[in-house]
């Protein structure tokens, strides 16, 4: 028996990781300028981290959803008060996908209505309705299909108020497109969903998977844009790698009684896991300190040559190159020993260091990418 063959892998072996970097079987440090898809975001194996999931493990690892944890509340009351958004509830399950299906059937749920409109280019997932509202042919399989969904362009208000009709049940949007390649709409944009939304009573859902948790500069990508929405979704940055995710749904939207639910989700482990994480990024000042390390790499990127449309926020930073970015990619991880991203774009470099990332570890960054580039 072997891992079914479904992933075009990093040619790299892994023994274990450390704050920002990871180390090979050869015995190399690697600068982890990825972070496993945007996932790890206080450094890997952060002693709080581990300290406080040993500890729950002696404790209380698992019992189902139901009974009423201590360790739920305790994870709310860190969330609302670092993210801003107390006036939402959690429900709490285990990846991102299971984030934006249950955000969907909130949705559907609440308005009484299927059709979605979602942005072209993005990506939610690879589950049944989150692949449906995923711009990526390929990963739905024949079964995958029957949802009402409508894909406009990013940004474009006329589409937006041509597709968001009284048939509406959510309009979806990811703080800013990760795969899609660090693509984010205008103020104007978001302010246009939001007021078409509420006009023909449909929600707002604001994927947050990969931008959230501080990645932008601010907690939420969307608090760029002064919007509020109806639903959000979390995952990746939640746990720094351990398996946890959360639909946020605003107070007073509502939910019967056994609407969703969920075996694992919110388990007290996984609630350890993220409010170790909340609190690190709370004690730590790491949103700020992202927002600071993302201008100063933008500031160091647009001094190198050969690089087009540097973009982003904080530490979500995308560029491109005028020819495919695989060579540049394999030539700074095999000979300069730093990971990096792609997109679903081929010529575009991702950047999602974890939020801890130092300042000399981005000067040694910018200065190794200025000598692949000149070799390139």
């Amino acid at each position: 028996m072997r891992p079914l063959a479904v992933y075009a892998k990093f040619d790299l072996a892994l023994t274990r990781a450390l704050g920002s970097y990871l180390y090979n079987d050869k015995g190399q440090a690697i600068l982890d300028f990825y972070s496993g898809h945007g996932v790890i975001s206080i450094g890997h194996s952060h002693p709080r981290f581990v300290e406080r999931l040993k500890e729950q493990m002696d404790r209380l690892l698992y019992y189902s959803n139901a009974v009423d944890f201590e360790e739920q509340y305790a994870l709310c009351r860190v969330l609302g008060d670092l993210s801003g958004c107390a006036d939402y509830d959690l429900f709490l399950a285990n990846s991102g996908a299971e984030a934006v299906e249950n955000a969907l059937k909130v949705a559907s749920y609440v308005t009484g209505r299927k059709k979605m409109v979602v942005m072209l280019n993005s990506f939610h997932g690879r589950t049944s309705l989150a692949a449906q509202c995923t711009e990526a042919s390929k990963i739905c399989a024949p079964i995958n299909s029957g949802l009402d969904v409508t894909f406009i362009p990013l940004g474009d208000e006329a589409a937006a108020h041509a597709a968001i009709d009284d048939q509406t049940a959510a309009v979806m949007i990811e703080g800013i497109q990760g795969v899609g390649g660090i693509r984010e709409a205008s103020t104007s944009f978001w302010t246009t969903l939001r007021a078409l939304t509420q006009q023909h009573g449909a929600l707002l859902i604001a994927d947050e998977i990969q931008s959230g948790y501080g990645r932008s500069g601010k907690f939420f990508a969307f608090q760029h844009h002064g919007v509020s929405p109806d639903v959000i979704c979390t995952a990746k940055g939640m746990g720094n790698g351990y398996p946890v995710a959360a639909t946020w749904v605003k107070q007073g939207l509502p939910m019967a009684m056994g609407s969703l639910g969920t075996t694992f989700g919110g388990n007290p482990l996984a609630c350890a896991a993220a409010t170790a994480v909340a609190e690190v990024i709370r004690d730590e000042g790491l949103v700020a300190h992202a927002a600071a390390m993302g201008e100063f790499l933008q500031t160091g990127l647009a001094s190198l040559p050969g690089l087009n449309n540097i973009r982003g926020r904080g530490l979500m930073i995308g560029f491109d190159l005028d020819h495919d970015s695989y060579a540049l990619r394999s030539k700074l991880l095999h000979q300069h020993q730093i990971i990096t991203g792609s997109s679903r774009l081929k010529e575009t470099v991702r950047i999602l260091p974890p939020l801890s990332i130092q300042k000399f570890e981005c000067e040694r960054f910018l200065e190794q990418l200025a000598l692949a580039l000149r070799s390139t």
